[in-house]
């Protein structure tokens, strides 16, 4: 029964969403990371208010008695001293030679490397990652109509070209854009906000596939050059 009950809460702690929230308005930018059902401010950070001290009430000191003045002793007369250093040439630091630089690894082996980084980086943020609510709205400002409804149109136009790309990376489950005009208003504004998250689950295996990949990747490359290493010693 046991046993049942520590699977039932692994399998709670993989299913957990964990991820980010950020929200921007006119209080500017404010970032909390999400464990559902909650959610903690991170950015920026909360101060705690300190309990104010009382006070204390100074203490009142005793009276000392005033002493009476001794007459004061003739200074005695210091024999000059010798202001002369010696200066020893063994005593100079030496500068450390600059390290010898590196040379570069093969290209050959570097660009598996970055294949893999790149492939890892595409299916975290396309496939793991999961856009729960995506929300905009831009108020436009300007004091000539027939410039800001050219605006107007094309940030539409510009949007409607990129939602398809975005709707192919990512998945969101709740959009609002809104995209509104204020012929009054001297400045445009924005207010947005995003929350992202990712079940552990998914992360883990993720982390686990590539790690396994990069690892074996860099096993063939180790091999191969002791390989070739062994070769040379061989000829010479």
């Amino acid at each position: 029964m046991i046993w049942w009950i520590l699977l039932g809460i692994l399998a709670l702690i993989l299913l957990l969403p964990l991820g980010v929230r950020i929200n921007y308005d006119e209080d500017g930018a404010v970032v909390s990371v999400l464990i559902r059902p909650f959610h903690i401010q991170v950015f920026p950070v909360k101060k705690k208010e300190k309990p104010k001290k009382q006070k204390k009430e100074p203490k009142e000191e005793p009276k000392e008695e005033p002493k009476q003045e001794q007459p004061a002793e003739e200074p005695k007369e210091e024999a000059p001293q010798s202001t002369a250093t010696v200066i020893d040439d063994d005593d100079e630091e030496e500068e450390p030679e600059p390290a010898a630089e590196k040379k570069g690894g093969s290209i050959t082996d570097f660009l598996p490397l970055v294949e893999l980084a790149l492939k890892f980086v595409g299916d975290f943020f396309g496939k793991t990652l999961h856009i729960d609510v995506l929300y905009l709205k831009l108020t436009m400002a300007g004091g000539d109509p027939a410039d800001l409804a050219i605006n107007y149109g094309r940030i539409w136009a510009a949007l409607g070209n990129l939602w398809p790309h975005i709707d192919r990376m990512f998945t969101i489950k709740k959009r609002d854009i809104r995209l509104q005009c204020d012929f009054e208003s001297s400045q445009t504004l924005v207010n947005a906000r995003v929350e992202i998250t990712i079940t552990l689950a998914r992360l883990l295996g993720l982390v686990f596939n590539y790690g396994f990949r990069i690892g074996f990747r860099f096993l063939k490359i180790m091999f191969a050059r002791n390989k070739a290493a062994k070769a040379e010693n061989k000829n010479s």
